[in-house]
């Protein structure tokens, strides 16, 4: 039993316990991976910064190729390159997202799960992912550090929250959800309303509702924070129009926070600063407390934009563009898959994981934003339009190449 003298200080409030403290599972076997989780300046670079993240690369790709069948022979296959500069990510071997929609990897046993979670697309197969403590935690602390970096956390001021995602209900496992819901914790919640209600065995979106949630929320003396889905807040903008409403003024210090694409609504999606300026111009959030967001459930790395509105990649990670023909890494500027390493997972080895959505990698000196990590421009993400789908365009890229 822990005595009252060494027992650990419960939070006093919501967004601390993700400041805390977090070990990771082997601190013998993982010890620069520890160092580097617990770096909270999510923008760092430097000599320092980029040996730290190769020595907590190296622990974790031998963690994995220790614990997992299917990634020690993937590790063997490609010769078991050294990892000894931050660079050298890009030698990892390749393991594409959609692997995990039909494969269950794992790397720790079933009784150290400590959360589960679908990806969110809204057809076909879902990945499945599975989470130990550190890795859950670490998820959520990075996107904690991320938003505590630009502002966002505000434990002394509550806020009306309305999330385009969905709401709770039994069995729902999506990722989106429950960051969606973590991000709650940013600043105490005074009320609380979801786009995408539960109805029976379903989420519908009501835009009724949420056009009616707003117009109360601009009625109290306080900040409004809307999180999620673009394509619904989009709809209730419109909604708002078609009726008549005329632009609400939110508190100065409102913020959105935008993620996880337009699902199912692609050939209704519309450019990033058309949506921007309609939300300053009818709920009177201006640009630069507007941020978007990217993520996926098979890496759980935040990138959320900065003042000028790039994805910069944080401290914990490296991204590269990989050719659409060979895979090989592509130099700054060139349109390619985008692959992410980091090495914050233990318990699934998706260190190294290359998405579907095409993408130009750009040093940080190029956005002017005073950030100087990686960052990158999305060109098309699977799904998202039905005229120019990334695989469309992604058989352009390599005709271009042939």
């Amino acid at each position: 039993m822990t005595t009252p003298e060494t027992a650990p200080t419960a939070p006093t409030a919501p967004h601390e316990k993700y400041f805390a403290p977090l070990p990771v599972p082997d601190a013998g076997r993982l010890p620069h991976l520890q160092q580097l989780g617990d770096l909270r300046t999510p923008y760092a670079t430097g000599p320092d910064i980029d040996a730290l993240f190769a020595q907590a690369l190296t622990e974790v790709n031998t963690w994995h190729a220790e614990r997992s069948d299917f990634y020690g022979s993937v590790w063997r296959a490609h010769g078991e390159p050294e990892l000894r500069t931050a660079a050298d990510a890009a030698r990892l071997p390749l393991t594409h997202a959609n692997f995990f929609k039909t494969h269950v990897v794992k790397s720790i046993p079933d009784e150290d799960i400590a959360a589960h979670f679908t990806s969110s697309g809204t057809t076909g197969q879902k990945s499945q992912m599975f989470f130990d403590s550190w890795s859950i935690g670490s998820v959520m602390r990075m996107a904690a550090f991320v938003l505590d970096h630009y502002g966002f956390v505000t434990p002394g001021q509550p806020a009306n929250y309305l999330l385009y995602s969905y709401q709770p209900a039994d069995g729902l496992k999506l990722g989106t959800a429950f960051t969606d819901d973590f991000l709650c914790d940013m600043a105490p919640v005074n009320e609380r309303a979801y786009a995408l209600r539960a109805v029976g065995d379903e989420h519908v979106f009501d835009p009724f509702g949420c056009v009616e949630t707003l117009v109360r929320y601009a009625e109290q003396d306080l900040p409004v924070r809307l999180l999620g889905f673009p394509s619904f807040l989009w709809f209730t903008l419109e909604r708002m129009r078609a009726l008549g409403i005329p632009p609400l003024k939110l508190r100065a210090d409102s913020f959105v926070y935008l993620g996880g694409g337009w699902k199912g609504h692609a050939g209704r999606q519309i450019g990033k600063t058309e949506l921007y300026d309609r939300i300053e111009e009818q709920l009177g959030i201006p640009h630069e407390r507007v941020r978007d967001s990217y993520g996926a459930v098979e890496h759980g790395v935040t990138y959320a934009e900065c003042a000028r509105h790039r994805l910069h990649a944080p401290v914990w990670s490296r991204i590269f563009s990989r050719n659409v023909a060979t895979l090989d890494p592509l130099p700054y500027g060139e349109q390619g898959y985008l692959h992410c390493v980091s090495p914050f997972m233990t318990s699934v080895p998706v260190h190294s994981v290359l998405m579907g959505d095409l993408v130009s990698v750009h040093p940080g000196s190029a956005c002017g934003c005073g950030l100087e990590t990686d960052w990158f421009e999305i060109h098309g993400r699977a799904g998202t339009s039905t005229n120019r789908s990334c695989a469309v365009a992604a058989a352009e890229l390599m005709k271009g190449a042939a």
